[in-house]
């Protein structure tokens, strides 16, 4: 059966298997470098003798990297052709692992970390582009549940991976794992991606981009600087803050009054799409800093290694595997509202247990307690970005897309930022300093004769850092009220509402 009449009778036929395995491959890579660093910023943090606001930007810089390129893609996409830059971004992705495996600094971890991010940014949004165009209307929800399969499974292993690697092998394969599976992806992708045609469409909005990214990274790292440089009134801090939100404000000014911008900002005006960024942006924060705050609690509270760490983590990805396909088919049936307000209410209830934590707190409790924060982000992330598109027509969809992509990203970034201050703060409050070191330094640093008297201190400062993360989603209930709570109207005619692709596969975000 030939390629077109396999897509027009809905069989899969062999060149788009060969698509599908060369995106999956991708995306394994792309997925499993934002899961599998977590584990491993407490050593990094020691072997560097760096602190934790330094060396949280080993995260936080991946993700602005990642938000930055997302506006890229189709621009890029149309002017050089899909497979180009997928393979270009694959291409990216391993020097850029390649070069934070060899780093010796925590500074050029951070830049080449960055560099990393700017490859991976684009891997799947091309790759799904391709797997879009391969399969067509017919066939196009089976293969998104497959691309599905390693964003489920990728917040279960990367965590026990990475521990794995951290203690029996060096930390540096984190990154080195990526260059074998490059090395894999790259031929094949040459042999079995269907040929370029590149279609220039569009001008890229330079001014937009030279406006939203440097002030994404200010705003960030001035918030990251508050915690070694005084407190937010610090002039170190505040600057950059002011400066990077006065560039986000006239980037936003500037969007609404000119046609191509590099962000539609005026689609964020629509009821559904301004509260699904709204939910996702403050939820994003929550999650993403809270998986920064799970591997270091139970290392440095709990005296894990890394490897144990990352196998109690492992509930939390296997809860919001479990929980994504079935969200995704009741928001199908009944709309997105109730299901995001469900979602929030079993991670509120999740966190409140967080904010708990001891020394001594069961683990029975503790993994019970991440397997249901699981379910809560399965039935919250993917449900409130589908909700975006239930009002929107298909041509507005990619926009919509990526202004939500960025997003979640920026709103991971703040959030990773914010929670690592406040916690570096309860250290240096409640520890002062030990052997000349403040901080998680200083945690990391408490003599074994010591350790029993103090593990309960640096245990609350964990279970008062989660009360942040809490706040933030109780904060996210607002916008998630103005959730549709109908079905969607099924898609099909070009002036109706475009429901996004394949809601339940998950493909849309990355967790």
């Amino acid at each position: 059966m030939s390629g077109a009449s396999a897509g027009r009778s809905g069989g899969i036929d062999r060149a788009l298997v060969g698509v599908g395995t060369v995106v999956v491959l991708g995306a394994i890579m792309s997925i499993l470098d934002t899961t599998i660093v977590n584990v491993a910023i407490n050593t990094l943090a020691r072997d560097f003798h760096t602190s934790l606001s330094t060396i949280q930007w080993v995260s936080t810089g991946y993700m602005l990297a990642l938000a930055t390129v997302i506006p890229l893609t189709g621009w890029a996409a149309d002017r050089f052709g899909t497979k180009r830059l997928f393979m270009t971004s694959i291409s990216l992705f391993l020097v850029g692992s390649a070069l934070s495996g060899a780093a010796w600094s925590a500074d050029s971890l951070i830049f080449f970390r960055v560099l990393q991010g700017i490859g991976g940014g684009m891997i799947m949004p091309a790759g799904i582009t391709m797997l879009t165009q391969a399969a067509g209307p017919a066939r196009v929800g089976r293969v998104m549940s497959v691309i599905g399969i390693p964003m489920m499974l990728g917040p279960v292993f990367g965590p026990v991976l990475g521990g794995w690697l951290v203690d029996d092998v060096s930390w540096r394969w984190i990154f080195y794992v990526n260059v074998p599976i490059g090395a894999i992806v790259l031929p094949l992708a040459m042999r079995l991606l269907p040929p370029d045609r590149p279609e220039p469409s569009e001008r890229l909005d330079w001014v937009g981009l030279a406006m939203l990214s440097p002030g994404l990274a200010a705003f960030v790292y001035g918030l990251a600087e508050t915690s070694s440089s005084g407190g937010i009134g610090a002039a170190q801090a505040l600057a950059p803050m002011i400066a990077g939100l006065g560039l986000i404000v006239a980037f936003v000014v500037r969007a609404r009054r000119v046609e191509g911008a590099l962000l539609d900002v005026r689609l964020f005006g629509q009821r559904s799409v301004g509260a699904a960024a709204g939910t996702t942006v403050l939820f994003g924060m929550a999650f993403f800093g809270a998986a920064l705050l799970l591997p270091l609690y139970f290392q440095v509270a709990r005296g894990e290694s890394a490897l144990t760490a990352g196998l109690l983590i492992a509930p939390q990805g296997l809860g919001a595997a479990l929980m994504m396909p079935f969200a995704g088919r009741v928001t199908d049936r009944t709309g997105p509202g109730r299901v995001v307000l469900c979602g929030l209410g079993v991670t509120l209830l999740a966190m409140l247990s967080l904010t708990q934590v001891g020394a001594h707190t069961s683990y029975v409790l503790l993994e019970l307690t991440l397997f249901v924060m699981g379910l809560g982000l399965g039935a919250t992330m993917m449900p409130a970005m589908s909700a975006a598109y239930q009002t929107l027509t298909r041509s507005q969809v990619a926009r919509a897309t990526s202004g939500l992509s960025i997003i979640q990203r920026v709103g991971g970034s703040i959030g990773v930022a914010l929670l690592s201050v406040v916690l570096t703060r309860q250290f240096t409050t409640h520890l002062g300093s030990i052997g000349g070191r403040t901080g998680l330094a200083a945690a990391q640093g408490v003599p074994a004769s010591a350790q029993a008297h103090v593990a309960p201190i640096v245990a609350a400062a964990f279970g008062h850092t989660f009360w942040w993360a809490l706040g933030l989603v109780a904060c996210a209930l607002v916008p998630a009220a103005f959730l549709s709570r109908q079905r969607p109207a099924p898609p099909g005619l070009p002036d109706v509402p475009a429901l996004a692709t394949a809601p339940e596969s998950g493909v849309l975000v990355e967790i």
